[in-house]
């Protein structure tokens, strides 16, 4: 497939870019996706804030189908687009990353100026007390408390849920070790705020890049939205490379409805094509 011509020239004249990506950028490395084309919900909401911290049957059920969908996120790793990415930062063209997925591939990729917009999915935090842990751990703990609940099958969901259902009422939910609070993805569920101190820093990158360049996004969560609002009151050019329809489709200087890892692989291989080889881009990362 050629690399559209526009897309290089969009990076020749703004070269230093805010990158915002989404979902779509992580389905090649098997991590499902909320959206169709049309930008619509493809199963149900994902789930709300305010449910998961005062029902303790929701906790049941989202640790329980956890037990199914997160070794999915465990096992996932970088895509050509996610390492694309990490090379076109090395290159100087990424200002900031911004991500709005919460697996932690653009790091393992090799990125290094990323801001997880909603948190990362690999860690859980206590929300009483200031304790901290790994997500691994918590996902042991919960399958030696509930070894009948580890030989389900199901289809896995977005971000370490599957589409299991079955009576979770005697599903054990383990609590923090310290203090026996609530134990939660550091992530922001549906319904709570990210922290102002990750859009501020967001924000502040914007303003110092030429453009804004989003990869795998409908733009229909408001929280990645508003940089699309944004650069249109600070007159900076967009483009948007996904799969669908986007929220800010009247907003873009630039859209491309192409399959994301080989158009960016392509556009690195046109960039600097004497040293950077299609091999380099395809190596895994797993040590990374």
């Amino acid at each position: 497939m050629p690399l559209s011509p526009s897309l290089l020239q969009f990076l020749h004249q703004h070269p230093r870019l805010l990158v915002l990506t989404g979902a779509g950028i992580s389905t090649d490395s098997g991590i499902p996706d909320y959206r169709d084309r049309n930008g619509e919900w493809k199963r149900k909401q994902p789930m709300q804030h305010a449910d998961f911290m005062h029902s303790q049957s929701t906790r049941q059920r989202y640790w329980g189908r956890s037990l199914i969908g997160w070794p999915v996120m465990q096992r996932a790793r970088p895509n050509l687009a996610h390492k694309a990415l990490a090379l076109l930062e090395q290159l100087g063209h990424v200002e900031l990353l911004v991500t709005q997925n919460v697996d932690g591939l653009h790091q393992r990729a090799g990125s290094q100026a990323v801001i997880d917009l909603h948190g990362r999915a690999d860690q859980v935090i206590c929300m009483s007390c200031d304790y901290r842990c790994s997500r691994d751990e918590v996902h042991g703990r919960s399958a030696a408390l509930n070894p009948a609940f580890i030989h389900f099958s199901a289809e896995t969901a977005p971000d370490g849920d599957a589409d299991l259902e079955v009576d979770f009422s005697r599903f054990e939910v383990p609590h923090c070790p310290r203090c026996s609070g609530i134990l939660k993805p550091d992530v922001v569920f549906f319904g709570d705020n990210v922290p102002k101190t990750r859009v501020q820093q967001a924000l502040d990158a914007l303003q110092q890049a030429d453009a804004l360049l989003v990869i795998g996004s409908s733009l229909m969560v408001y929280s990645g939205f508003r940089f699309c609002k944004r650069a249109q009151e600070w007159g900076k050019p967009m483009a948007a490379l996904t799969l669908g329809r986007t929220r800010a489709d009247e907003l873009l200087d630039l859209k491309l409805d192409a399959p994301i890892g080989p158009t960016l692989e392509q556009l690195i291989q046109a960039l600097k094509p004497t040293t950077v080889q299609p091999a380099e881009i395809a190596r895994d990362s797993v040590a990374k």
